[in-house]
């Protein structure tokens, strides 16, 4: 899949993503290793975007569970068409088997399971999910196998790359952990997020793009209820290109905040700290 942390890094800046060593290294570990991986950070860091750079630098097919609390085996693993079942019992008088494969609807994780070419599993938000939902995933995780009672063991026909997402809004269990490698993933420096901005908005001046990534350098210390994500960082360049605005200055900073604060209490915050 990768040939080094160094291929790791070149493939995925082909795919617009800009890792570190540590992100480079996970990644080319998990796909050496075999083994999931659990990235954990704030929300915004590009945790899901990982995945989907990954997906796209190896011609990888991405299927995405996304978590939210309720989810359950129907929804992410596999559940029986009640409806055609019926009609078939309704129309035939045998004693037909109606738990085959024809009554099957795969969810997302049985599809990464049964798929024959190269996958990229992405189980995003995974600590929005209920905790059972973890006990759901072990077998995955461990052995990249599924079992329903009806049909018996159903073994990955090709490994899937495994990629979990967590905002760290609750603790994972250490099963679910025990099984993957982890890497966080935290909000990137200034002079990494200013290249991510021009690797994303190119025809932004770099000088613009610098001003921005340490005004939300100084943003993110204050204390808000959602500090700016990478991604609203770059919508910030679209928008100032947008508007035909050549700096970043007092008036452009109150006129565009809501591109990257979307709270009222962190406008009032943002404006009384940098004196606008």
């Amino acid at each position: 899949m990768f040939d080094s942390p160094a291929d790791v890094s070149a493939r995925l800046a082909a795919a617009s993503y800009l890792s570190d060593d540590s992100i480079a290294t996970s990644v080319y570990l998990a796909a050496a290793l075999g083994k999931p991986l659990l990235a954990e950070g704030p929300a915004g860091v590009g945790k899901t975007q990982l995945a989907k750079a990954v997906a796209e630098a190896t011609g990888a097919t991405l299927i995405r569970l996304q978590c939210y609390e309720g989810l359950d085996e129907a929804r992410a693993l596999y559940e029986w068409n009640y409806k055609k079942q019926l009609l078939r019992i309704q129309a035939t008088s045998t004693d037909e088997d109606i738990f085959g494969e024809e009554f099957l609807l795969e969810r997302p994780l049985l599809k990464a399971i049964r798929a024959s070419g190269p996958t990229v599993l992405l189980i995003d938000e995974m600590d929005k999910a209920d905790v059972e939902v973890e006990g759901l995933l072990l077998e995955l995780l461990s052995d990249f196998q599924v079992t329903i009672p009806e049909l018996g063991t159903i073994a990955a026909v090709r490994r899937p790359y495994v990629v979990l997402t967590s905002n760290a809004t609750r603790e994972l269990s250490e099963a679910l952990k025990r099984r993957c490698l982890y890497l966080h993933i935290a909000y990137p420096t200034p002079e990494r997020e200013r290249d991510i901005v021009l690797s994303q908005v190119p025809s932004i001046r770099a000088d613009l793009a610098e001003q921005l990534a340490r005004t939300v350098a100084t943003l993110r210390a204050l204390e808000l209820k959602k500090a700016p994500s990478v991604a609203e960082t770059v919508d910030w360049a679209r928008t100032l290109l947008a508007l035909g605005r050549e700096e970043l200055d007092e008036e452009t900073v109150s006129a565009t905040l809501g591109v990257v604060l979307k709270h009222n209490s962190d406008h009032v915050r943002a404006v009384k700290e940098l004196g606008l």
